[in-house]
C-alpha cells in the first residue's frame, strides 16, 4: 500500500519515497514557549502525531526520526517575562512544562527528539558564517541579513508575486538594507535581553532571528536534507520560505525538504480566533471541559489541510461517538489496524475517511461480527484512543457533574443483583434513580457502562 502525502512545494499529491526508509526523518514547527498554547496550536501537534504514527508502522518505530523544535528566544519571550518580572529561562521552563502536559492529555506521543533554540547557537551562527562566505548574507550595523535577490529562485513555496512577499513579510524598513525583502539572520540583542557573541566579525553580542532556528535544529539533527517538513498554513510565507533560503544556500543543496506539508486554519463558532473578539481558547481551558481523547478526534474529523471550524456542538458530537465506540471496543485486545483505515490514512492522512470506515467497522461489530472488536480496538489505540479502560472511560462525565461515582457504581451493583433475581420492578426502580441523577446506563454482555447525560 502506497503512502501518498500532498507536498505544497510542488502542489500535488505525491507517493512518499524516503531518503533512507531505515532512516525516515521528519521536522515540525514547535511552539514558542511564553505563554499556553492556544487550540490552533494542537491542530499540527496532533496531524503530524498521526503521520509520525503512520510512519513509524509503515517503517518500523525505531527508524522514524520525529523532531519539534522549542523557540526559547524570541520578542514575545523577552516581554512577557519582563511583564511578570520572572527571569526569562523560568518562563520559557514553566510554559514548555505546560505544554508538554496538554499535548500528552492529547495523546500524543512525545517526539523523538524535542531541541530547544538556545542549545543551538553555535550551529545557528555556522550556518550564518557560510552564508556571508557565499554571498547570501551581508553584515550592516551589527545586523546579519540574509541577500534575498542573491537566491534566484526564492519564493517557490508560497509562490507568491513580490510586491506581495514584501508586505507579507513585514519585515522592519531600515536604511541599512539592501533590499526591501532582506530578513534579519542575527541582530543586537538591547540590555537586559538574551545574548551571545555575534557571528560575521561583530563585536556586540547579539541574538538569532527566528528563521535562522529551525534551519539550525534541522540541520542538527536531521541532515542538510531530510524527508517531511510540517507545520501551519501560516508559516509557509515568510517562516518556511526564509528556512528555505537559509538552508539550501548554506548547503548548496536543490532541496531542504522533499516534501512539504501544512494543515489548515482553525477558527472558533465561525470567526478568526482573538482576543478583542473573546474567542481566544488555550488547550488547557478546552482540557478543563473536555477530555483530550475528545479534542483529538474532533480535531480529526475534518482533513488536515482544510479549514476547521471549532465548535462546542461539534464537541459534543465527538464525544457521543467516542463514548459510543468505548463501549464497542470494551477492553478488547488487539493490535492490529483496519485495513481500511490504513488505506485512508495513506492517501494523505485522510482521517475523515478513517473515521467513516471505523463507522462501518463499529456497525459490522454491533451486527454479530464479534471476531472484529480486536481490530476495531486496535485500530483506536493505533490512532491514539483507548489510552484508558472502557470503565475509566464511562465515568469521565462525573467531573465536575456533582455525581458520585461510588454511589453509582453501588446502585449498578444493586441493580444486577434486582435483575439475577429477577426482580425487575427493583431494576427498574435503580435505572429510574439513576437516570434522575443524570446517569445514562449502556447494557451489553459484557456488562454495564455509565455516563453522565450532557
Amino acid at each position: 500500500m502506497e503512502l501518498r502525502l500532498y507536498d505544497t512545494l510542488s502542489r500535488e499529491k505525491r507517493v512518499f519515497a524516503p531518503i533512507d526508509p531505515s532512516n525516515v526523518r521528519m521536522y515540525v514547527c514547535g511552539p514558542t514557549v511564553y505563554d499556553y498554547a492556544h487550540i490552533g496550536n494542537a491542530r499540527p501537534v496532533i496531524v503530524f502525531d498521526v503521520l509520525f504514527r503512520l510512519l513509524r508502522h509503515i517503517y518500523g518505530e525505531g527508524h522514524v526520526k520525529y523532531v519539534r523544535n522549542i523557540t526559547d528566544v524570541d520578542d514575545k519571550i523577552n516581554a512577557r517575562a519582563a511583564e511578570r518580572g520572572i527571569d526569562i529561562r523560568e518562563l520559557t521552563e514553566e510554559t514548555y512544562r505546560n505544554f508538554k502536559d496538554d499535548v500528552a492529555a492529547l495523546g500524543c506521543l512525545p517526539p523523538t527528539v524535542e531541541p530547544r533554540a538556545t542549545e543551538h547557537i553555535e550551529e545557528m551562527k555556522t550556518i550564518i558564517e557560510r552564508l556571508i562566505a557565499a554571498g547570501h548574507a551581508y553584515v550592516a550595523e551589527d545586523n546579519v541579513l540574509f541577500n534575498v535577490p542573491s537566491m534566484t529562485d526564492y519564493g517557490q513555496l508560497s509562490k507568491r508575486p513580490m510586491d506581495e512577499m514584501i508586505a507579507g513579510a513585514r519585515v522592519e524598513v531600515a536604511p541599512y538594507k539592501k533590499d526591501a525583502q532582506d530578513f534579519v539572520l542575527w541582530k543586537p540583542s538591547k540590555a537586559g535581553e538574551p545574548g551571545w557573541p555575534s557571528p560575521g566579525g561583530i563585536k556586540t553580542p547579539g541574538r538569532p532571528g527566528w528563521h535562522i532556528e529551525c534551519s539550525a535544529m534541522s540541520w542538527k539533527h536531521l541532515g542538510e536534507t531530510f524527508d517531511v517538513h510540517g507545520g501551519g498554513i501560516d508559516l509557509v510565507f515568510p517562516h518556511h520560505e526564509n528556512e528555505i533560503a537559509q538552508s539550501r544556500c548554506a548547503f548548496h543543496q536543490s532541496v531542504m525538504a522533499n516534501y512539504w506539508m501544512h494543515n489548515g486554519f482553525l477558527q472558533v463558532e465561525g470567526e478568526k480566533m482573538s482576543k478583542s473578539l473573546g474567542n481566544f481558547i488555550t488547550i488547557r481551558d478546552v482540557l478543563k471541559d473536555w477530555p483530550g481523547e475528545v479534542v483529538r478526534f474532533n480535531m480529526l474529523k475534518t482533513h488536515y489541510r482544510q479549514p476547521i471550524d471549532w465548535t462546542v456542538k461539534s464537541l459534543e458530537e465527538s464525544w457521543k461517538t467516542l463514548d459510543d465506540w468505548y463501549w464497542i471496543a470494551n477492553d478488547a485486545a488487539g493490535e492490529a489496524i483496519s485495513a481500511p483505515v490504513l488505506e485512508a490514512l495513506c492517501d494523505d492522512l485522510n482521517t475523515h475517511q478513517v473515521i467513516t470506515a471505523l463507522h462501518s467497522l463499529r456497525n459490522r461489530i454491533q451486527g454479530g461480527e464479534d471476531a472484529l472488536r480486536g481490530e476495531f480496538a486496535g485500530t483506536l489505540r493505533a490512532l491514539g484512543f483507548l489510552r484508558e479502560s472502557a470503565a475509566a472511560w464511562a465515568g469521565r462525565r462525573q467531573s465536575g457533574s456533582g455525581v458520585d461515582a461510588a454511589q453509582v457504581e453501588g446502585l449498578i451493583a444493586a441493580r444486577k443483583a434486582a435483575r439475577l433475581s429477577k426482580n425487575f420492578a427493583e431494576s427498574d426502580r435503580i435505572r429510574d434513580e439513576l437516570a434522575a441523577m443524570g446517569v445514562v446506563l449502556k447494557d451489553s454482555k459484557e456488562g454495564t457502562t455509565w455516563e453522565i447525560a450532557r
